[in-house]
């Protein structure tokens, strides 16, 4: 089941680059002649400013790339718009990218897992949930369900599709890969008794 869960991850990131590689050549049309002379002046400084200032790199884990093949990733990470992508010898990948673009990139996984929250909250496919919190940095979801209908149904599958999302925020947001952590608390509505409690990705391993 993780390998099948990670593919999403992967076509999200080149979803995203193409969005955000979409937006620029569209302003690109009316500000072609200043885009190239700050595009210049970027090259010119980034020789005299230190790296991470105007870059952001972000190193996502092997775990994240089971199943799939890391070269093309990489290549289509590179045609997308990100500068540099490296394969380390551990199996993760080191993506080096503008902060303009990654900016971007962080405000469109926000509002991806913003979307997700609520299309759980009103999907009949989990019907047990009847709501669903989280805090800002995406590192832990709360999902109140309804007790009796949640026990024996499969709803709490819902828990994995936020975990994923979470921890890859955290991961391009900057958290150590060695310390990413996302925490799902299942509620009872009715007087608010912690179920169950879910962290990922210590419990995907397990």
């Amino acid at each position: 089941m993780k390998k099948i869960l990670i593919l999403p991850l992967t076509l999200l990131l080149v979803v995203l680059l193409v969005a955000c590689k979409q937006d620029k050549e569209s302003d690109s049309g009316k500000k072609t002649d200043s885009a190239d002379k700050t595009e210049e002046q970027s090259k010119d400084e980034s020789f005299k400013v230190d790296k991470g200032l105007m870059n952001v790199e972000v190193t996502i884990p092997a775990s994240f790339f089971e199943g799939q093949d890391i070269d093309s990733s990489i290549a289509q990470a590179k045609e997308e718009g990100i500068k540099e992508a490296i394969k380390n010898n551990d199996g993760s990948v080191t993506y080096k990218m503008s902060k303009s673009v990654h900016k971007e990139m962080m405000k469109d996984l926000e509002n991806g897992i913003l979307e997700t929250v609520e299309d759980i909250k009103n999907s009949d496919d989990f019907a047990s949930i009847k709501d669903v919190s989280n805090n800002k940095s995406f590192t832990e979801f709360t999902l109140t369900v309804n007790k009796e209908q949640f026990e024996g149904s499969f709803d709490a599958m819902a828990s994995i599709g936020l975990a994923l999302a979470g921890m890859y925020y955290q991961l391009f947001n900057g958290v150590d890969p060695e310390q990413y952590k996302v925490t799902v608390i299942f509620k009872d509505e009715s007087n608010g008794e912690v179920i169950n409690t879910i962290v990922y990705p210590d419990d995907m391993n397990d």
